[in-house]
């Protein structure tokens, strides 16, 4: 199949997870990086997304605006298993759990921290509000924590787009100073993983001028 792929990015944001599936792919695409966030800063964007948000992926006729649903859908549009778990698997069920506790779970609560820490004018800024999200969050990490006690990755003891999705968590988290307070073992997970060669090109590819 083949089909004109573009991401729509911001640097370091929730579309990264979007890109480095890309990249470990190995897949052709067309990337525009945006100031952040794009809904106030590049205002021709709500043209191409009405919801602003970031990501918005394009390949063929399908339109996407979920980070994590752009690894589910490289995986089973390119049959790319390699990376990710057929339906017939015994963990199919545990890896997509982990796809939506991405974003459900954990990135959810590191919103409300970013937004009344850094986005949010000086006058609006809550850091009531943002520690107790901090808080929130670090307390949604122990199922991971506990997994990642006695395994490498999070399903097939090897990496998919699972990984990708949950990572992104634990790396939002550090650019939020959180990470300090994360367990060794899920520490040990968010280095490891940011020295894959994937990973690596991600971030070369998201390091261009900002459109």
């Amino acid at each position: 199949m083949t089909a004109q792929r573009k991401l729509w990015h911001c640097k370091d944001a929730r579309s990264l997870r979007a890109l480095w599936a890309l990249e470990e792919m190995e897949l052709d695409y067309e990337l525009e990086v945006m100031p952040f966030p794009p809904r106030f800063l590049k205002k021709e964007y709500l043209q191409i997304n009405p919801l602003g948000t970031i990501p918005y992926f394009v390949d063929g006729d399908a339109h996407m605006t979920e980070s994590s649903a752009v690894g589910l859908y490289l995986v089973e549009t390119y049959k790319r298993y390699d990376l990710g778990l057929e339906a017939g698997h015994a963990q199919y069920g545990q890896y997509l759990n982990w796809m939506f506790h991405s974003d459900a779970t954990l990135t959810f609560p590191q919103t409300l921290v970013l937004r009344y820490t850094r986005l949010e004018s000086e006058e609006r800024r809550n850091p009531q509000v943002a520690n107790d999200y901090r808080k929130w969050y670090l307390a949604r990490l122990r199922m991971l924590d506990a997994h990642l006690l006695e395994n490498e990755f999070l399903v097939d003891n090897r990496f998919t787009v699972a990984d990708i999705a949950i990572h992104y968590a634990l790396f939002l988290g550090e650019s939020l100073d959180i990470a300090n307070d994360y367990k060794p073992q899920t520490q040990a997970y968010l280095q490891r993983l940011k020295e894959r060669p994937g990973f690596q090109r991600a971030q070369q590819a998201q390091d261009i001028k900002v459109d």
